[in-house]
């Protein structure tokens, strides 16, 4: 709809949508037996946070899977809506760098312009030699950095939730999250303190202190859970079994009944 010469305008989606599904509910009875809770929409651009906002039984009753999982984003509802998870697609599994070879402690590269959180990340620790912090590019290859280093940095930009996360899994480098009230990409599925680490955005200038300090078989024990649930994290043109696919399915399908609109 973006490209579309008619309805290019964040405002002309918005009203293209809202006319859309108005027309679903006046002619199909499926809509109309559960106000749309049964039902489910997908968008992963910025401009899609608004697409259901002037169509209210969309918004509030189907289920919203987006890539946009802020507890504050205006128009997401937690507990209801569902994290995508965003990926790069991938011609194959790469056999991932055993813990031993990984000689630096932290990497991050991302624009720091959109991100308080991302400016006090590079003040910090720019200048720590055990730190790989980049604004913008990195000076090697951007694969490198998640192979080589045992902890790879997610800082709230616009979003936490980006294919960083999943380049991370699927390199085995640990993510660490930087970010206040996100709902991660297959939240009610999987453990995500057993793979990952979550920090509040107040404790960035007490990061390495919170790295080092996690015990070694810790951090081996995730390491090799990031193998075990990497699969997860993959999306293929014929969808495989436990692939992102699959899951994100099936996450929609434990949300069966549990939204359900009081007449």
């Amino acid at each position: 709809m973006r490209n579309h010469p008619q309805v290019h305008s964040a405002s002309a989606i918005e009203d293209f949508v809202a006319g859309y599904t108005d027309r679903i509910i006046s002619e199909f009875k499926f809509w109309n037996a559960a106000g749309g809770a049964d039902h489910f929409y997908v968008y992963c651009h910025s401009i899609g946070r608004d697409a259901a906002s002037k169509q209210q039984e969309l918004h509030h009753n189907a289920i919203q899977v987006t890539c946009s999982s802020n507890y504050f984003q205006r128009l997401y509802i937690a507990h209801k809506d569902i994290g995508l998870p965003q990926v790069w697609p991938r011609q194959h599994e790469e056999a991932l760098k055993p813990p031993d070879a990984r000689y630096k402690l932290v990497f991050f590269a991302g624009r720091v312009q959109n991100s308080l959180a991302r400016q006090d990340l590079l003040k910090l620790w720019k200048n720590d030699s055990s730190f790989d912090i980049f604004s913008g590019s990195s000076s090697f290859p951007y694969k490198e950095g998640f192979r080589r280093s045992r902890y790879c940095l997610h800082v709230k930009g616009y979003e936490v939730n980006t294919a960083r996360v999943s380049d991370a899994i699927q390199h085995g480098c640990v993510p660490v999250l930087i970010s206040n009230y996100y709902d991660l990409p297959l939240a009610n599925v999987l453990d995500w303190s057993k793979f990952s680490i979550i920090v509040n955005e107040r404790d960035i200038p007490h990061l390495k202190k919170i790295l080092l300090s996690v015990p070694r078989q810790t951090y081996l024990n995730m390491y090799k859970n990031l193998g075990i649930v990497r699969r997860h994290f993959a999306w293929y043109s014929s969808p495989k079994e436990y692939d992102s696919f699959h899951m994100t399915v099936y996450q929609l399908w434990t949300r069966r009944g549990l939204h359900r609109v009081a007449w």
